[in-house]
């Protein structure tokens, strides 16, 4: 089970770890942390020396009732950070946190190496033709309705099935593309209540019937803190659990805040699966 980034093949049989790099004013968790050129190098280089295999940049915030932003803005904010990684990484691996097939284009001619989509095609109707087209490995996520609206009722008749059903839906798309690099990303809080959540991560192994890689992006999310009554902030530990499940479930990649944990769930899975 591998995936071509920028010519190098990456086997994700062995998990592996997503970094988050949030240039967003308005993240849930680090919104507005990493505003400048120091401290994005140091985050990114943080995050490389901890075990990220993967540094997944985003500009455009995905978070409940986030503000919507326009292409040139996304743009100004993403292109810059791209250039800096490159010059400063020239092995580093860069996802584009986007739903928009111009951002798509634009950031992998700078240099990054992947497209994770939060529509997962469903928000651009050109997304698929131009990951296509690129020919980089896709992280295709399933979001009920967009991010202003998506937490407003969020309702399925069985999470699971639907889930992959549009899965199946989209895979067979992307495949009459010629794309076969493609990642599945279930989406944990994308549409979804708690309990569907966590329905989701217990039927996690349900997805692998779809023969693609499976990224969990769990870090820090509602699902854990609320349910626990603490923060985001306090919601490590929780990760570290989630991420476990997540694992043992067939998980293929940890889209994550904190990579040092997450490298050191999957070294202590990895000794009994």
């Amino acid at each position: 089970m591998t995936i071509n980034c920028k010519g190098t093949l990456i086997d994700l049989t062995s998990p592996k770890v997503m970094g988050i790099l949030n240039i967003t004013p308005d993240s849930f968790f680090d919104g507005g942390k990493y505003k400048n050129e120091k401290d994005i190098l140091n985050q990114t280089e943080k995050m490389l020396s901890d075990g990220a295999t993967f540094i997944d940049v985003g500009a455009y915030s995905s978070k409940p009732g986030a503000l919507q932003i326009t292409e040139e803005t996304e743009l100004q904010r993403i292109l810059p950070v791209i250039h800096l990684l490159v010059r400063n990484f020239p092995e580093i691996n860069i996802s584009i946190d986007t739903f928009r097939s111009k951002i798509a284009k634009e950031t992998v001619a700078a240099g990054a190496a992947i497209i994770n989509d939060i529509s997962g095609g469903q928000l651009d109707k050109n997304m698929f033709t131009t990951v296509a087209n690129l020919q980089v490995p896709y992280i295709l996520m399933h979001m009920l309705g967009t991010p202003q609206n998506m937490q407003k009722n969020p309702t399925y008749k069985d999470v699971t099935k639907e889930v992959i059903t549009f899965f199946a839906n989209q895979i067979h798309k992307l495949h009459q593309l010629k794309l076969n690099d493609i990642i599945i990303d279930v989406g944990f809080g994308f549409g979804k209540t708690t309990v569907h959540n966590f329905e989701m991560l217990k039927n996690l192994d349900l997805f692998k019937s779809l023969d693609a890689p499976i990224l969990a992006g769990i870090s820090r999310k509602s699902m854990l803190y609320k349910t626990l009554d603490i923060t985001a902030k306090e919601a490590l530990n929780a990760t570290t659990v989630a991420n476990t499940i997540a694992l043992l479930n067939g998980a293929n990649i940890l889209r994550v805040h904190d990579v040092k944990e997450a490298t050191e769930a999957v070294k202590i899975v990895a000794q009994i699966t």
